[in-house]
């Protein structure tokens, strides 16, 4: 009798068979709640875009940080072996002073190769008679007063000076 008493009701007007006992706050409803799906999966989608562009940030900093920690250790190497290298260039400039490097002679070839892989590895000398003295540069071994010079001015080198890039290995020692 009571499916009966349900079927003799006529559906309301735009309301299928389908949406019998719906009320209009039911309706509402349902749509507020795909309307918060929508939100959330936006919100979500945000949140990953958000992850994805923080992750890349942090992948571009650890390269760069790698790039530069490697570019830090090929320079600690080169030093390493400039420093080693200092004090045979310091026996070959003495070895050419006294003259023990004759051109042409199998030791003056050696002499010249070494002094090549040094330039390679980017060292450079400083300190020339002449120049003006810059503490900051050159260490002052002796200090001979000559008369007429108002500047204080390099006489002598006993020691060149090496920097490799712009870091200075030794200073150069002189007299002024």
């Amino acid at each position: 009798q009571g499916a009966e008493a349900g079927a003799d009701e006529a559906p309301a007007a735009g309301a299928s068979a389908g949406d019998e006992g719906l009320t209009i706050d039911d309706i509402l409803e349902a749509e507020q709640t795909d309307e918060a799906a929508e939100q959330e999966k936006s919100d979500y989608e945000t949140q990953l875009l958000h992850d994805l562009k923080r992750i890349q940030a942090e992948y571009a900093n650890y390269r760069r940080r790698t790039e530069e920690q490697r570019q830090l250790d090929i320079e600690r190497a080169k030093g390493e072996v400039a420093k080693r290298l200092l004090g045979v260039l310091d026996d070959l400039d003495r070895a050419a002073k006294h003259g023990d490097l004759e051109e042409g002679s199998a030791f003056a070839l050696v002499a010249d190769k070494m002094r090549a892989v040094a330039t390679d590895t980017g060292l450079t000398v400083y300190g020339e008679a002449g120049e003006a003295f810059d503490p900051q540069q050159h260490e002052a071994v002796f200090q001979a007063p000559t008369p007429g010079v108002t500047e204080a001015t390099i006489l002598e080198v006993l020691e060149v000076g090496y920097r490799l890039g712009g870091v200075e290995l030794r200073p150069a020692k002189v007299v002024v």
